[in-house]
């Protein structure tokens, strides 16, 4: 099995798709450094989840400016030769805007994200986590972090039509869509086994992946 051709690999999912969990056990695997989403320093995210319309702005800003610094870090000397998995993608950040931010708003935020987007480094592969909203409201729900206890189900299903819509169009780098409803790479061995040998398989630009396959 052969994976040295990802350096650069991003698993990425709505709220609750295991996308974290996933890079972390990717990573240990690959003996490669994470690149992690750091939700806890977002000064806006807790107050965004009582009010969103008061604090959608500056939550999206706040996340916007933050992924972009980190992935800059991307180009630093002890980085650059480095095996990295990170659990965001920059092309994702524009759908919490849509959903959140009002016109004028969003006007302003799209200006700002088409200026800086070309400053993101392009990944070797992205793994795209899909689950249905039940699931992940669900999954939500067990992990218990006080300031998701407000998150919607009608929120979920948008961000998860968002998420389709974005990696339905996506071409920027080779993509790998697991299905998760009956693959959990997260808790089961064989299924991380089965994920792994699906990544050093793939010959095309974009593979589907879910159990029985």
């Amino acid at each position: 099995m052969n994976l040295d051709n990802y350096k650069y690999i991003v698993v990425e999912g709505a709220i609750g798709a295991g996308k974290t969990s996933l890079s972390r056990k990717l990573a240990a695997q690959l003996e490669a450094q994470t690149l992690l989403e750091l939700p806890e320093e977002n000064p806006f995210l807790e107050k965004f989840y009582r009010d969103a319309a008061r604090y959608a702005l500056p939550t999206q800003m706040f996340f916007l400016f933050q992924r972009l610094n980190q992935l800059r870090d991307l180009a630093q000397p002890d980085l650059f030769d480095a095996r990295i998995v990170s659990d965001f993608l920059l092309d994702k950040d524009p759908i919490f805007a849509r959903l959140t931010l009002g016109d004028d708003e969003l006007a302003l935020y799209q200006q700002l994200y088409e200026h800086l987007r070309p400053q993101a480094p392009l990944p070797d592969l992205v793994i795209y986590l899909q689950a249905e909203p039940a699931t992940l409201i669900d999954r939500i729900r067990k992990r218990g972090i006080p300031m998701e206890a407000a998150i919607s189900e009608n929120y979920i299903e948008k961000l998860c039509e968002a998420y389709s819509r974005i990696f339905y169009d996506y071409e920027a780098s080779p993509l790998l869509i697991v299905n998760t409803e009956h693959l959990n790479p997260i808790d089961n061995d064989e299924d991380f086994a089965l994920l792994l040998q699906r990544i050093a398989n793939m010959r095309g630009k974009r593979e589907f992946f879910s159990r029985g396959e």
